[in-house]
Formats: structure tokens, sequence, C-alpha cells
């Protein structure tokens, strides 16, 4: 009896299980024998990959604008004074920091202007 109980209640664990994964949207598909099975559709995520590079990429461009526009000693110290700051502040210092991809394409950028 309690075989049959332990049975039962692992079903009832899938099912519920299913369940849940059905709520969150489904998709109807017929498979090789003609029987209709729902299949769960998987979750999106809330910010698209490509939303997210592009928001990387436009930091990156920003931050070698600075570069080429201020030059490396007078970006540096604004960075150092952003970095005296609050903590938002200090993030965001931490955020436009120098980095080797930035200094090269600063050079790149500076070297073709000139």
């Amino acid at each position: 009896m309690t075989g049959k109980q332990l049975e039962f209640d692992q079903r009832v664990h899938r099912l519920n299980k299913k369940h849940a994964k059905l709520s969150r949207g489904y998709r109807a598909t017929m498979r090789k024998d003609g029987l209709v099975v729902m299949k769960p559709q998987r979750v999106k995520s809330a910010v698209p990959l490509k939303a997210l590079m592009g928001c990387f990429l436009g930091l990156f461009a920003f931050k070698v604008f600075l570069l080429t526009s201020l030059g490396a000693s007078a970006y540096q110290y604004r960075v150092d004074s952003l970095a005296e700051g609050t903590s938002v502040e200090k993030a965001g210092a931490w955020v436009m920091q120098v980095d080797p991809v930035s200094k090269f394409l600063a050079a790149q950028v500076s070297s073709y202007l000139r």
C-alpha cells in the first residue's frame, strides 16, 4: 500500500510541475501518432540580448569619445574626482575607468583624426 501511495505522490508532483510550466504559456503540437500534446513555451528574457549589447557598445563608444576629446590625463582626473563622491558616483567611476579596450579604441580614433 505504501509503495502505491509513493508512486501516486510522485505522479501528482510531476503533474503539478508540468501544470506550473504550462501556466506560463504553451503551444500545441501533434505527435506522429496524431495525439495533440501541449508543450510549455520557453520563458523569454525580460531584456533582449541585442538591447544589452547595444548598451555595452554605447558605453564603450561614449568612453572612447570622452577619451579622445578630453585626453587621457584630463579623463583620468575626472574619473578620480568622481570616485571621491557618493556610492553611486563611485560605481560610475568604476564603470568609467580606463580599460584596455577603450584605451586602444581611443588611440585608433585619435590617430585616424590626425
